[in-house]
């Protein structure tokens, strides 16, 4: 199992687009396979980050997920949001393996 981890620097007056754009990517996560764990928003603190966490079985399955995500249009369509929007500033992508008991 492998979950990416993803720190966003949003612009602090355009977190509505981001929610909008986060829900998106939420339901376009599960149709492609993965299992997403949700948008994490400004609360207390800095106003301007926001993460996410979603998990694949598998790297080799995350790396399916991309080339997916390359050629489908709902995919398409959510990065044109964001980029039309510019509600995102920069991102960081990190992924992490679970550790159970």
């Amino acid at each position: 199992m492998v979950t990416c981890y993803l720190k966003y620097v949003i612009d602090p007056y355009k977190v509505k687009e981001f929610e909008e754009y986060g829900k998106t990517w939420i339901r376009l996560v599960t149709k492609l396979g993965g299992n997403h764990h949700g948008y994490y928003l400004p609360h207390e603190g800095a106003n301007n980050i926001a993460y996410a966490l979603f998990t694949f079985p598998s790297l080799a399955a995350y790396e399916d997920y991309r080339e997916k995500m390359h050629v489908d249009a709902e995919c398409q369509e959510a990065y044109k949001f964001a980029e039309d929007t510019r509600c995102i500033l920069s991102y960081e992508r990190s992924f992490m393996r679970p550790v159970f008991e």
